[in-house]
């Protein structure tokens, strides 16, 4: 069975993972391991490792996150969604701030 995903990305999105296949292919060699090793370390095939390396959206998300830690490069996969860095999510919550806070009285 064939994923719909390669077909129905958004172009942004299928440029973001073809740039994280490149990156991820550059942090491989960069660090000499062969496609064979890290296909083997990260319990893939080699064809698995080319499908990361071209940044398939049809390889879960799962893949990549073995293959980033095996390149010591996952902790920064947890900061993809930060709340803090989240500008359009801040300013929606911003424009639902109350115009007045008002104090309940006791009586």
């Amino acid at each position: 069975m064939h994923s719909a995903a390669k077909h129905t990305l958004p172009w942004d999105a299928r440029q973001a993972l073809a740039k994280l296949g490149e990156d991820i292919a550059v942090a491989r060699k960069k660090r000499g391991i062969s496609t064979v090793s890290m296909a083997e370390r990260a319990f893939i095939s080699r064809n698995t490792l080319s499908q990361v390396e071209k940044g398939n959206p049809s390889v879960s998300i799962a893949i990549y996150a073995t293959v980033l830690s095996l390149l010591g490069l996952v902790d920064r996969l947890g900061d993809v969604a930060e709340r803090s860095e989240d500008e359009i999510g801040l300013d929606l919550e911003e424009d639902n701030l109350p115009e007045r806070i008002r104090v309940k009285r006791k009586r």
